[in-house]
């Protein structure tokens, strides 16, 4: 059986070093040359089995000491070095790994500082977040993604392109697909623009969910992708080829900063499209109004998905043909927010989203079923959420399924409107909740996850209040 090789050079330095040993006096020990323990220090040469039980039985080296790659410091290193503050510094894992091998004090150090200044820096947006809620501008920002970028302008604006709107109702009209959109689409896509739409086999698309080559002309979908989803990605391809001035247009509105961003809020512009495409405006609006606003009856009327209703409902802003303002979040099972919107701008300063009795959190146990609730807020503010997972593209046998929640929410006074409005008054339904924790002053909330910013711990030998973080 062939020898395993372990190259851990500056591991063995430090045992050295430890014992204030020469390396003369080690290789005098270990039976091998001071040169080969030269070369095995600087990693160009390997530790054989042989030297590892030298090393055990001579210097009484524990093996684990010497065999481990250094991997939990390294991993930690990888996310301080993914920081979009620190991309591009390091071109690879590599020098990661020998960092925290040659200095794994300088490595924890490093990490140390970088957790320091990730919790400042979530601190100073608390701050932010209170001060602006309190009417005060401020100028504190963190490093953000291109994808952070697009995701706070669509947040703050009003969830309505009338560009879009109208271009995608006339191209419809020309459209004039009846009953069945799909064919129509498929249609169009093949005689105006010779592109064929072909749906392939998991194992010939193993990680997307579309591809579309130019040299065959042919769309590719998934067959992980539902019917309805299949259809949205057809109609954003359609819109794209037919509305992109106006998709271009309304994309300069939003003043993206760089190129990234830009290509980031087109695509979001084009599943926009697809979805007036799929839901014309003046069509959806009356029917929403006939239905009440029920979004299972809307995504059975339309053929789509209670998302794909959902997302249309938030963005009915059309002046003279508006709905309630809905607003909407969706969010994974560790609770990291996938994006937000709404028909007037998302409501962070009254809402937030982050709070953990939220119907979004508690829909991750009950999946597929919607959850209507009435959520009230510290400073009096009321809201109807309507909460529900989603299954993502589907999963083969062995796969675990991606499953997120969105939550739709208007502001109370609007709720009348809605079919959903006597099943979120009844008090099993009343959820008395915050915009997020650090901001939040309830007493004894038994699902604080974090002290409130402003406010001291209140720490007593002598009582212990029901929450985790009582405060003063």
């Amino acid at each position: 059986m062939a020898e395993r090789k372990i190259f851990a050079g500056p591991r063995v330095r430090r045992v050295r070093l430890s014992l204030d040993l020469t390396q003369t006096a080690m290789a005098e020990g270990l039976g091998i040359s001071p040169s080969y323990l030269n070369l095995i220090e600087r990693n160009q040469r390997p530790l054989t089995v042989q030297l590892l039980l030298r090393l055990a039985s001579v210097y009484k080296v524990d093996l684990d000491q010497l065999q481990g790659e250094g991997g939990g410091a390294a991993a930690q290193l990888r996310e301080v070095f993914g920081d979009p503050l620190l991309a591009g510094e390091i071109p690879g894992d590599q020098e990661l790994i020998e960092v925290a091998d040659a200095a794994p004090n300088a490595a924890v150090g490093v990490i140390k500082l970088y957790r320091a200044y990730k919790e400042q820096a979530e601190r100073l947006s608390d701050l932010a977040d209170l001060l602006a809620r309190e009417g005060h501008e401020t100028s504190l920002s963190g490093a953000r993604l291109p994808m952070d970028e697009v995701r706070e302008k669509l947040e703050k604006r009003p969830f309505f392109f009338a560009r879009i709107e109208d271009a995608a109702e006339a191209f419809y009209a020309e459209l004039s697909p009846g009953d069945d959109l799909p064919s129509a689409l498929k249609a169009w896509l093949r005689t105006k623009h010779g592109i064929a739409v072909r749906t392939l086999p998991i194992h010939a698309m193993p990680t997307l969910r579309r591809r579309y080559d130019r040299h065959s002309m042919r769309l590719f979908l998934s067959e992980r992708l539902s019917l309805v989803d299949r259809v949205r990605e057809i109609a954003q391809e359609a819109a794209l080829l037919a509305m992109g001035r106006e998709i271009a247009e309304e994309l300069n509105t939003l003043s993206l900063s760089s190129g990234e961003a830009l290509r980031i809020g087109r695509f979001e512009l084009a599943r926009y499209a697809a979805h007036a495409l799929m839901m014309p405006y003046g069509t959806f609006f009356a029917a929403a109004q006939r239905a009440r606003f029920d979004v299972d009856l809307l995504a059975s009327r339309f053929d789509v998905s209670f998302e794909q209703a959902a997302h249309r409902l938030i963005s009915l802003g059309r002046s003279g043909a508006a709905a309630p303002p809905f607003f909407l979040m969706e969010a994974d099972h560790a609770g990291n927010v996938i994006r937000r919107s709404g028909a007037q701008g998302y409501p962070q300063a009254r809402f937030g989203g982050l709070c953990p009795k939220l119907g979004i959190h508690a829909a991750f146990a009950q999946p597929g079923q919607l959850l209507a609730e009435r959520v009230e807020m510290p400073d009096g503010a009321c809201f109807l959420t309507l909460s529900r997972t989603l299954d993502g593209p589907k999963a083969g046998f062995g796969e675990r399924i991606r499953r997120t929640a969105i939550l739709l929410g208007c502001d109370w006074d609007a709720a009348s409107e809605t079919v959903y409005a006597a099943a979120a008054e009844l008090p099993a339904a009343r959820v008395l909740a915050g915009t997020a924790c650090r901001l939040c002053e309830r007493q004894g909330c038994l699902s604080r996850a974090e002290p409130p910013l402003t406010r001291p711990l209140g720490l007593d030998e002598m009582v212990t209040g029901l929450s985790a973080f009582d405060f003063q």
